[in-house]
């Protein structure tokens, strides 16, 4: 955070029981595991705030959906260690259990969730798909917590488990008895449902809110679910608010994260139009607020069902899934009509990923229907059956850098020569590994998604109309 004042203050020190939900690899449980937690405490009565460790869109949904509160990315590197410790700061705050869902397997990626544990003290909840597994559970549990030295272990959670006597078979498996938080029983109610990108979002499905109760539910049968609040103080975590420089300001829920007094430039006064619906939902939360704290007004239009956008400054189509609405969307040409009438007056557009996708004249679904698209750009977009890149990636813009990632299914074929490349972290030579970044007129595109809070100085020449150049 950078400060108003350069009076010092003592850095605040604020204790929540806090635990991160880990797993030694994907696909185990872990984001059940945690909105069934949040959801059970929620509906306890306490106030939950839920964490979700490196870029992800999709698990927020069902985090937000079980603690009724906005969910937040934390990663020592996209978002930075200063920016973690902010954000689990000021939600210490105002909360009475913080969890934080980890990323892949525990010592995964570089940032790891191990990392980030460690970090900040964290104790480690792990959750193992124990159902093709006995004794081994307790090998897996013994080398998970004593792998990295130093790193807290609150506990081991079986997943899927066949019965009671395959739960004691694993329960008995454990070195350390202490560390049993129960099992969960295999039930396919308790399974979310998934598609090419991720969980399907909880927005997506009528019956989203009565599967986290039967998780909940579920959940509550175990050691973990029965745990007191005097158990739960045990893993409380000391978490200190310390500005990069000290700051002479009250650190509350509301206090911006990002100072825009010395940005010289702000959003004052302008309107962001950001599309919002089954087809563009990968948004950050943390965007918006960012959006919100450079003085912008932010409303929202859905391009499936909208005929029109906004009265607006700029415009911006995050990532999505328009692949599966690429008929709906081409059918919608007062829509398109739209965006060409907003881009003809110069005003900007900032197109992410899915977004990019829909502004190409030509869409290729994954069975082969080829769909007239928005045509601001030229070329075609072709779902692959394969993932096309993954990873954490930083774009330039002058003397400020984004970061964010990528993650896409499809591959783009355009006569636009690329404007820029985003860099992997470490690189600072661009190369055709990083994705490319197109202009045309007054619109941005690319597959890279930013984190706006990583500069917000950069977000501000990407949405700010008098804007000539971005680089």
């Amino acid at each position: 955070m950078t400060s108003h004042s350069t009076n010092a203050i003592t850095p605040r020190a604020i204790t929540c029981p806090a635990v991160l939900v880990a797993a030694p690899a994907s696909g185990q449980g872990k984001t059940t595991v945690t909105a069934a937690l949040a959801r059970l405490h929620t509906r306890q009565g306490r106030r939950v705030r839920v964490f979700k460790c490196g870029p992800d869109f999709l698990d927020p949904f069902w985090h937000t959906l079980a603690s009724g509160a906005p969910v937040h990315q934390l990663d020592l590197w996209m978002t930075g260690e200063a920016d973690c410790r902010a954000r689990l700061a000021l939600a210490a705050q105002e909360a009475d259990l913080i969890l934080i869902e980890g990323v892949m397997g525990l010592f995964d990626g570089e940032p790891s969730a191990a990392d980030l544990a460690q970090r900040f003290g964290l104790p480690v909840l792990t959750v193992v798909d124990a159902s093709a597994m006995a004794g081994t559970f307790g090998a897996l549990a013994y080398g998970l917590q004593h792998y990295r030295p130093g790193l807290r272990m609150a506990g081991v959670l079986a997943n899927r488990v066949a019965s009671e006597r395959h739960a004691g078979m694993l329960q008995s498996s454990l070195r350390e008895p202490e560390q049993w938080l129960g099992a969960l029983m295999r039930n396919p109610v308790l399974t979310l449902p998934e598609r090419h990108l991720g969980l399907v979002a909880a927005t997506e499905l009528t019956d989203a809110m009565q599967r986290l109760d039967a998780a909940a539910d579920a959940l509550a049968t175990t050691v973990l679910g029965k745990m007191s609040i005097d158990d739960w103080q045990r893993w409380s975590v000391a978490l200190t608010f310390e500005a990069a420089t000290q700051a002479a300001v009250e650190i509350t829920p509301s206090t911006p994260l990002i100072d825009t007094v010395l940005l010289g430039r702000t959003l004052q006064g302008l309107t962001v139009a950001v599309a919002r619906d089954a087809a563009f939902c990968f948004i950050y939360a943390a965007n918006i607020d960012c959006l919100q704290q450079l003085g912008a007004s932010v409303v929202y239009f859905s391009p499936l069902a909208d005929s029109v956008l906004p009265h607006c400054d700029a415009v911006w189509l995050p990532g999505g899934y328009p692949e599966l609405h690429a008929a709906r969307l081409s059918a919608n040409h007062a829509l398109r009509d739209s965006l060409h009438a907003h881009v003809a007056l110069r005003k900007p557009l900032w197109a992410e990923c899915g977004g990019m996708m829909s502004l190409f004249e030509t869409l290729v679904a994954q069975d082969g229907v080829s769909h007239s698209m928005w045509g601001l750009l030229p070329g075609k977009v072709t779902m692959q059956k394969r993932l096309s890149a993954l990873g954490p990636q930083q774009l330039a813009l002058g003397d400020h850098t984004l970061r964010g990632h990528t993650f896409h299914y499809s591959t783009c074929e355009t006569p636009l020569a690329a404007h820029a490349r985003t860099t992997r972290p470490g690189v600072e030579i661009i190369d055709h590994e990083g994705e490319a970044v197109y202009v045309q007129g007054s619109v941005w595109a690319t597959y890279f998604h930013a984190w706006f809070p990583s500069s917000p100085t950069a977000v501000v020449r990407i949405f700010q109309p008098t804007t000539k150049a971005h680089t």
